[in-house]
């Protein structure tokens, strides 16, 4: 049992839906009161770098995965199963969440969320939301701006990671509605990253061949975008490797259905174009171990050295028979090059008995340099630090 000390009132700490707050009265918000919190999250059993500690940041977030932070520091939050949103605030600065919204539970797998001037971006499956000056409208929120609604409709891989790029617009994929199939000639938005405008015009396709990336970032020297893709399924434990991909130019091809990890042709599909037809991973990864998100660190607070390091959120497997992933691994860059993958945080897959608590899906940096990671699993946000 892990305690923390911290600061909140009674009434703060709550979990509302705003859609019934419109029908109550604003309380007004009491003097503090000290109290503990506890957790029965097993944190120390969690592997870090010496010098590094994990805390918990939020706990009691169903389903938490992709972030986005406002400008007046609340934390969003979407979810994939559990159709929600959420909206977080640390109200006295402490690294805690006293206070915990629900924003809609209407949604189907929102589990897109971007932030930019002001307004929320939440992608649902076939949607694109946009809700203007949202950090002043938290106590009754309005109906959404729709930006878009005409973008596939299937299930399968439809949930999406949204981002917005150093060209200030806004990357949203669309994962293949399989397995291992090939439905461009059905859509050509299937397998692809698009990009569009803020208010959803001018939308292309930007990369090609992306079976399912539910994570991307930009390098911040280079500006090129790089993301995680999870390999296909039903090729044995060892087969085909998941990849991290860096997009050198508008219009790549990174070989979904033909060639996987760049050198293994797909059984079905491989015979129709040779892998050299295609842009190979910067850096193969584990089989199975569902990478998400990638960052890479700009802050003051981790030792310089990490700034060279691709951060990834290894979701981990799901049918393989014996689990792998679970973690935050590095992958260390020199250059566009990478040299080396390594493992950051462990611990929330016991291997000895194949059971897990946690796992990783987003990571987000806070102003003071401290990583954010969302847990889907474990229904929290932790917070890494350096000392």
């Amino acid at each position: 049992m892990i305690k923390k000390t911290l600061l909140f009132t009674a009434l703060s700490f709550l979990v509302f839906s705003c859609k019934e707050k419109r029908e109550e009265s604003k309380e007004p918000i009491e003097k503090p009161v000290i109290v503990e919190h506890p957790t029965d999250l097993p944190l120390d059993s969690l592997n870090l770098p010496d010098g590094f500690k994990i805390s918990v940041f939020a706990e009691g977030i169903d389903g938490a995965r992709s972030m986005a932070m406002g400008d007046d520091g609340t934390l969003f939050v979407g979810t994939r199963n559990e159709n929600t949103i959420y909206a977080l605030q640390d109200l006295d600065g402490d690294f805690w969440a006293e206070k915990i919204m629900v924003l809609d539970t209407t949604l189907e797998a929102p589990n897109g969320v971007a932030f930019k001037d002001g307004a929320l971006y939440v992608a649902e499956v076939s949607r694109l939301l946009k809700y203007p000056n949202i950090e002043n409208q938290l106590s009754d929120i309005p109906e959404p701006e729709v930006i878009y609604d005409d973008y596939p409709t299937e299930f399968h891989h439809g949930w999406k990671y949204i981002a917005f790029g150093p060209d200030d617009k806004l990357y949203v994929p669309v994962g293949a509605p399989c397995n291992i199939c090939e439905r461009s000639s059905e859509d050509e938005r299937f397998a692809t990253i698009t990009r569009m405008d803020q208010d959803g015009s001018n939308r292309e396709i930007y990369a090609k061949g992306v079976r399912n990336t539910v994570g991307f970032t930009w390098h911040p020297e280079t500006e090129e975008l790089w993301f995680t893709d999870n390999g296909r399924d039903m090729m044995g434990d060892d087969i085909p490797p998941c990849e991290l991909n860096r997009v050198s130019e508008a219009g790549q091809h990174f070989g979904y259905p033909y060639c996987h990890g760049g050198t293994i042709k797909d059984p079905e599909f491989g015979d129709q174009y040779p892998c050299s037809d295609f842009v190979p991973p910067a850096q193969q990864m584990g089989a199975h171990v569902a990478p998400l998100a990638v960052k890479f660190y700009s802050g003051k607070m981790f030792p310089e050295k990490y700034k060279d390091y691709a951060f990834v959120a290894e979701h981990g497997s799901w049918n393989r028979s014996s689990k792998v992933g679970y973690r935050i691994s590095l992958v260390k860059l020199d250059g566009n090059k990478t040299v080396g993958y390594e493992t950051f945080i462990d611990g929330w897959l016991n291997e000895e008995k194949q059971e897990a608590f946690g796992r990783p899906v987003d990571m987000l940096f806070l102003e003071d340099g401290s990583m954010l990671i969302s847990d889907d699993f474990a229904d929290a946000i932790y917070r890494v630090t350096y000392n």
